[in-house]
C-alpha cells in the first residue's frame, strides 16, 4: 500500500500535551513520506509548537477549544459532547476523512467514545485491547489487557484472530503462533472456558495462525509463541506485573552501577551493552495499544509517555493502515 496514510492526531490528550505530541509527529515525520496528520486541538498552542519544531505541509490543524480530562469519567466524557478533540478525531475516521486515529488521552474515554461513533466488525462480539511486549525473538501481541473484564470461549477465539492479524500487520515477514495464557502447560488445567478455547482451536486450521496450546506466565517472554490471548483481567493483571518487573530491575541495575567507583568503571566499559539492555525495556519503544475489533483501527499511547513514545505510537498507526489490518481481520473472523 503506497497511498497517503491520513492519521487524526487527538492533540490535547496526555500529560504534557499538546507539545509532545507536536513533537512527536515531527519525530516521526522524518522517517515517513506518506503520512498527512489531521490534528484536532488548540490551535494557537498547536500552531506555536508546530514552528517550534518545525513541521512543514504534512498537517492539517482542525480547531477545537474543548478536551477530555484525565480525571473525566468515561459517561462524563461521552456527555461533553461533539466539539472534543477526542470525539472529533474519532469523528474524523467514522467519516472515512482519516484511516486511523490516536490519543494519548484518557482510556475509557476513548474506548466509550470510539465504539459509540466505530461499528464494530462483523461476526466480533466484543473489542479487545492489545499491545507489543518484547520477548527473546523479537515482539510478543498480547490481548486481552483490559477491554473485557469477563470473557467466553468464543471472544478468545475472536482475540486469537484480531491478534494474528494484528502480528501480521506489523511483521508481514513472519508466522503468527497462537498460545493460551493458563496457570499450567498441561490439557487438563485452567477453567472450562480456557479449556473449551483450547479444544475448539486445536480442533481448527486457521491460515493466519498456527495454534500452539497453553503457556505460562514465566513463559511469556521466551519467544517460542508471539500471539498470546487471554481475558481482560488476567492480561491486565499479567501487564501491570511485567511493567513493574521491569521498572523494578532497571531501577535496581541503575542503583547498583552508581553506587561506587567500581560500579561506574563497570558501567563505562559496558556501555553498549548497557544501552542495548536498557532500549530492551524502554516502554517507549513499545508504545502504542490497539483496540481492536471496530471497522477502523484505534491507537492508544500511553499518557504519560514523552515525544519519542507518542512517535512510535505514530508509528504503529502507519503499520496498521499498510498492513490492511482490518481486511485481515474481516476477511479471516468466523
Amino acid at each position: 500500500m503506497s497511498h497517503t496514510i491520513r492519521i487524526a492526531v487527538d492533540a490535547m490528550g496526555g500529560d504534557n500535551s499538546p507539545e509532545k505530541v507536536i513533537h512527536g509527529i515531527s519525530f516521526h515525520s522524518k522517517n515517513s513520506s506518506n503520512c498527512i496528520y489531521k490534528i484536532f486541538g488548540d490551535e494557537k498552542p498547536i500552531k506555536g509548537f508546530i514552528d517550534k519544531y518545525s513541521i512543514k505541509n504534512k498537517y492539517e490543524i482542525i480547531h477545537t477549544s474543548e478536551k477530555i480530562a484525565n480525571e473525566d469519567t468515561a459517561l462524563g466524557a461521552a456527555k461533553k459532547g461533539k466539539n472534543t478533540s477526542m470525539w472529533m478525531s474519532i469523528e474524523s475516521v467514522k467519516k472515512g476523512e482519516s484511516d486511523v486515529v490516536i490519543s494519548a488521552g484518557n482510556t475509557g474515554a476513548l474506548f466509550v467514545i470510539a465504539k459509540l461513533n466505530i461499528a464494530m466488525i462483523k461476526n466480533i462480539d466484543k473489542p479487545a485491547l492489545s499491545a507489543l511486549w518484547p520477548n527473546k525473538n523479537g515482539m510478543n501481541v498480547v490481548l486481552d489487557l483490559g477491554a473485557n473484564v469477563e470473557c467466553d470461549e468464543k471472544n478468545l477465539i475472536d482475540f486469537s484472530i484480531m491478534g494474528s492479524a494484528l502480528h501480521k500487520s506489523l511483521f508481514p515477514n513472519e508466522e503468527s503462533k497462537v498460545a493460551i495464557l493458563n496457570i499450567g502447560s498441561e490439557e487438563m488445567k485452567g477453567n472450562v472456558m480456557i479449556k473449551k478455547t483450547y479444544q475448539e482451536l486445536s480442533a481448527k486450521q486457521n491460515k493466519l495462525f498456527k495454534f500452539y496450546g497453553y503457556i505460562e506466565g514465566n513463559q511469556l517472554m521466551d519467544g517460542n509463541v508471539n500471539v498470546i490471548i487471554t481475558d481482560g483481567f488476567t492480561g491486565n493483571i499479567a501487564l501491570k506485573t511485567a511493567e513493574g518487573t521491569a521498572n523494578f530491575i532497571t531501577s535496581e541495575l541503575k542503583k547498583a552501577l552508581t553506587k561506587n567507583i567500581i560500579g561506574k568503571l563497570s558501567s563505562l566499559l559496558n556501555i553498549k551493552n548497557l544501552r542495548e539492555f536498557r532500549n530492551k525495556l524502554d516502554p517507549r519503544l513499545y508504545n502504542g495499544a490497539i483496540l481492536l475489533g471496530l471497522e477502523s483501527p484505534v491507537i492508544k499511547s500511553h499518557g504519560g509517555t514523552d515525544y519519542i513514545g507518542f512517535a512510535n505510537s505514530l508509528n504503529v498507526c502507519e503499520k496498521v493502515v499498510k498492513g490492511d489490518l482490518i481486511k485481515k481481520i474481516s476477511e479471516n473472523i468466523l
